[in-house]
């Protein structure tokens, strides 16, 4: 078979995926980044208006609301979650990366959260946060809280943000735990025993060789979660929809209330889309570039 049928059968095969990327992926992302750059509300669709070019109109509208800057702060503090939850997941996954009886029973049931549905889990953690729950129940046993001096910590504007960040932790380590422990078993265990006859220690081993190892691992780990916590949004409207007073308000809650709430503006909703995009972008260069510059010290 020549090089130039080999090439047609494969863009034959990819064509019908490329087919359905370019309407659900390409074509949105193109149409609404249009959008944010034109006035388009619900009204213009009801009438069948095009959308009418405003330049930056909507962005400055969008960076003068104060609700705005309150969720993109809001967002930047999520990103707090990431380190946290990346370290657990490499270390549970180091734990579980060991022949023990009942491994696998313990790997199924850190893997569990994860495919427990939100709506479950927030009905769980709404016990556990309410001020007469789990949490507060276990203080006052303890002695550490006076009944008294009890708080549902999803209704205080000083807790709610941290209280939604640890669901997020909760229903997030295993799967990274997952994605980990498969780049620990591809690291080929010929390594680490001859490091071992050398004399080096765990640690030595684990710093010098499985982590520069497990680097693409630990790159793709971080720009997954950082990219989810910048777009938090299904928590947020399932435990408080951006109460008490705006503090668990974030940067997308913001996108949907314009597109999907009472004002139905498509064109600033979509420009703030953008600027999330945008910091999602930046932060994800961010992490290829501390990524590599840490993988050239190790070399």
């Amino acid at each position: 078979m020549t090089r130039a049928a080999t090439t047609f059968i494969a863009y034959g095969m990819l064509f019908p995926a490329l087919i359905l990327m370019g309407v659900f992926t390409f074509y949105p992302v193109i149409y609404g980044a249009y959008l944010g750059f034109s006035h388009y509300t619900a009204a213009d669709f009801g009438a069948h208006n095009a959308p009418r070019w405003v330049g930056l109109e909507n962005f400055h509208t969008v960076f003068a609301d104060p609700l705005f800057q309150t969720g993109l702060l809001n967002s930047l503090k999520y990103l707090a979650v990431v380190p946290v939850l990346q370290l657990v997941s490499l270390a549970v996954a180091v734990l579980v990366n060991q022949k023990l009886p009942f491994i696998a029973f313990f790997r199924a049931s850190y893997y569990i959260p994860v495919i427990t549905s939100i709506s479950l889990a927030a009905v769980m953690w709404d016990w556990i946060y309410a001020k007469d729950g789990l949490i507060n129940w276990s203080l006052e046993a303890l002695h550490l809280l006076q009944k008294s001096s009890a708080f549902g910590y999803l209704l205080n504007t000083d807790t709610a943000i941290w209280a939604i960040m640890f669901v997020t932790f909760w229903k997030g380590f295993g799967y990274y735990m997952v994605l980990y422990l498969a780049g620990l078993q591809g690291i080929p265990a010929e390594l680490e025993e001859a490091a071992t006859l050398d004399g080096a220690s765990r640690s030595q081993i684990f710093w010098r060789i499985t982590v520069p190892l497990m680097r693409p691992t630990i790159l793709l780990c971080s720009l997954i979660s950082t990219l989810a916590a910048i777009r938090v949004l299904e928590e947020i409207i399932v435990f408080t929809n951006g109460g008490p007073l705006n503090s668990t308000y974030t940067g997308l809650m913001y996108v949907y209330s314009k597109a999907f709430g009472l004002d139905f503006n498509y064109g600033v909703a979509s420009a703030a889309g953008l600027v999330i995009a945008l910091v999602g972008f930046v932060l994800s260069y961010l992490n290829f570039r501390l990524t590599r510059e840490s993988g050239g010290e190790g070399a």
